[in-house]
């Protein structure tokens, strides 16, 4: 992969070296390398010619995953405004709270959540509001654009000056999911994405060919993980992105499926379980699916054994967070160390700390820090929080780790989410990684609750394949696990509390 001075350059590159290769597909629209570059041309000229924005202003995307957004956020850097993602499930209050944070000017919504926008747009700094729709032409409310007709609109303005933005300047505001509070947004410079796409392609090299590869985007462009993976990374490697815009519809998401000889998957755990249930899914021909990678929530043992007895691909893991662009470890494609997240990319050093912001030795826990061309440059006017996670130029996850003999990392868990029964630590992951692989276990959560007794007491929330009693899955964890490790309660659901991605939110079940 070429290095570039900024995405503007990365993505004209690549829409002119695959020029007639399909890009990407949703709801039945495809576009190829070509035509995304047209359609983003037509937009960013508009945006610099008629929609009174300027270099560095910020624009929400408020989309599902459907082939607007690539052609937005590349129209987006291309006329030089900061992108900020915008999660299309997002309450009013939260969609307030993040445009007014970051100072939005525009937006691009899809028609569905107009209704929403309207009842908060004139607390907000928002003069552009832009619709697009999945299928048909949107219906416009007054002072709305037509995402379509903006594009035709741009396609008779003069030619692009493409805006050509240095290493370090801002491309993307990316809000955290506020699981500590209230949302704020991790700085991520040019060079930040354009460095964690080159360090991904590295591996990616070993695996994938150029242009000639299949994969299915069911993880939301929003989020940090499928924006700079797919939307980056394997677009500058030229290849084609089947975006799935509802995965948790699962019978949806097999149907669209169905039509392609995939090559590479991205995906959760949680995921990987349900299309592994699902017979549709079970009878699809896997024979050149070559890589499946998984982050944002723990892999599980009976997640990845699924996945190979159904598809014949082992589960790549890697780790990283909205502040490192994202990724910041790998496991190693067909060499993986299952419950490891993998080893550092090239040029991230990972470290160890203990309490007092200094390594401990190989093979003892403590907080991860990471330090690399990909962490961000701070938070978006907070320099207080900045302060706080940054320290020797190292950033400061919150997560706890340790590093094992093979020279991968291991995560334990969140500190946050760290149970302490008589001084003892329990870490949820241990736990649930234990229950899950029970055969009538689907999907299992830890979490603690205060116990006079002990401080904390060990609380499973867990749903079910077949039938089992609260005994058994008692009995069983005693095999497995120390006695203070055991859950004292447990608690059968239908499903368990999730976020847009599927990672389970502990902190919903904390609130019952």
């Amino acid at each position: 992969m070429n290095t570039h001075d900024n995405l503007t350059q990365l993505i004209e590159h690549s829409c002119k070296t695959y020029a007639d290769f399909p890009a990407y597909t949703s709801v039945g629209r495809t576009f190829t390398f070509s035509q995304v570059e047209q359609q983003s041309r037509y937009l960013a000229q508009w945006f610099q010619q008629q929609s009174g924005l300027v270099a560095g202003d910020r624009i929400a995307i408020q989309l599902p995953n459907i082939v607007d957004y690539p052609i937005v956020t590349y129209a987006a850097f291309r006329a030089g405004l900061i992108v900020v993602n915008t999660n299309p499930l997002y309450t009013a209050r939260e969609m307030l709270h993040q445009f007014n944070d970051a100072e939005v000017k525009a937006i691009v919504i899809l028609d569905a959540l107009s209704e929403k926008l309207a009842t908060i747009i004139n607390d907000t700094s928002i003069k552009t509001v832009i619709v697009a729709a999945a299928l048909a032409e949107p219906a416009l409310q007054e002072n709305q654009f037509s995402l379509n007709e903006l594009i035709r609109q741009g396609e008779r303005l003069a030619p692009l000056d493409a805006h050509q933005a240095s290493r370090d300047d801002i491309a993307v505001l990316q809000y955290t999911g506020g699981t500590t509070g209230v949302a704020k947004a991790a700085m991520l410079s040019h060079g930040n994405i354009l460095a964690n796409a080159e360090q991904m392609n590295e591996r990616f090299d070993n695996i994938l060919t150029p242009g000639q590869e299949t994969g299915i985007c069911p993880l939301p462009l929003y989020h940090i993980y499928a924006f700079t993976v797919n939307m980056v990374s394997l677009f500058a490697m030229g290849q084609f992105n089947v975006l799935i815009p509802n995965p948790r519809d699962l019978d949806a998401l097999v149907k669209q499926i169905e039509p392609f000889d995939i090559n590479y998957f991205s995906g959760i755990n949680t995921l990987f379980i349900g299309l592994c249930m699902h017979p549709r899914f079970k009878a699809l021909n896997f024979s050149n699916l070559k890589m499946t990678v998984t982050g944002g929530a723990a892999l599980t043992h009976a997640a990845a054994d699924a996945w190979m007895s159904t598809t014949g691909c082992t589960i790549t893991e890697g780790y990283g967070l909205s502040e490192t662009s994202p990724v910041v470890t790998l496991n190693d494609f067909q060499n993986e160390e299952i419950g490891s997240i993998g080893r550092p990319l090239s040029n991230t050093t990972v470290e160890i700390w203990d309490e007092n912001d200094e390594p401990v030795a190989d093979g003892e826990s403590g907080e991860i820090v990471v330090k690399g061309p990909q962490v961000m440059m701070g938070y978006w006017q907070r320099q207080d929080e900045t302060g706080k996670c940054m320290k020797r130029g190292f950033f400061k996850t919150g997560d706890v780790g340790l590093k094992l003999p093979s020279g991968n990392y291991k995560i334990v868990d969140r500190l946050k989410d760290m149970i302490i029964v008589s001084g003892f630590n329990v870490y949820p992951n241990e736990v649930e990684n234990i229950l899950c692989q029970h055969p009538a276990i689907c999907e299992a959560a830890v979490i603690g609750a205060k116990n006079e007794k002990t401080g904390e007491r060990v609380c499973a929330y867990i749903t079910l394949k077949e039938q089992v009693d609260e005994q058994q899955v008692s009995d069983y964890c005693r095999e497995n696990l120390s006695a203070y490790k055991v859950p004292k309660s447990i608690i059968f659901m239908e499903q368990l509390p999730k976020s847009t991605v599927g990672k389970i939110l502990r902190r919903e079940l904390r609130q019952q």
